[in-house]
């Protein structure tokens, strides 16, 4: 969703996303990451500019970004957990609070597409790997559904087929 209503999003529901991020599995339930939230415009007007411009995130009332903490990986799983397990562990709490916000009625969009250290700035200086962010709020249209790969050209092995 790129076009958001000015409604603000209900503290419940972005309470309720949270928690269905820390929910979320992770490699040793070490959760090797941090959810920062910005409601703030200004904030949210940044992140637009670190994200190539993508104005619909400062539309949306809310912003969620997704960073690794690689050290809390490290201490288990040495360099895979730094490198890699803190980079699954943010991107699963960040698609699980994406399902509990479709789930609450709310609309998002994944943003993969930034300048990592510029969003790292507007975070923090402790903030890890920026993996994702997205915008939060009330769909201002109705989406279209995207074009998807056959099932079939996805899964391969044992897949069970159609008659």
């Amino acid at each position: 969703m790129r076009s958001y209503k000015l409604q603000p999003v209900e503290e419940e529901k972005l309470r309720r996303i949270c928690e269905a991020a820390n929910l979320a599995p992770s490699a040793g339930n070490l959760q090797a990451y941090h959810v920062y939230v910005f409601q703030e415009k200004s904030k949210r007007e940044a992140l637009a500019e670190a994200a190539r411009g993508q104005s619909f995130i400062e539309q949306a009332p809310v912003c969620l970004v997704f960073c690794t903490d690689p050290s809390r990986s490290a201490e288990t799983y040495g360099a895979r957990g730094r490198e890699l397990y803190s980079v699954q562990d943010a991107t699963i709490a960040g698609s699980f609070a994406m399902l509990a916000a479709v789930d609450l009625g709310l609309s998002t969009v994944w943003i993969g597409d930034f300048d990592e250290e510029k969003v790292r700035e507007i975070v923090g200086e402790k903030a890890g790997r920026p993996v994702a962010m997205f915008s939060l709020g009330y769909a201002a249209e109705e989406p279209q559904p995207s074009g998807r790969r056959a099932i079939e050209d996805l899964f391969t092995g044992d897949f069970p087929q159609t008659d």
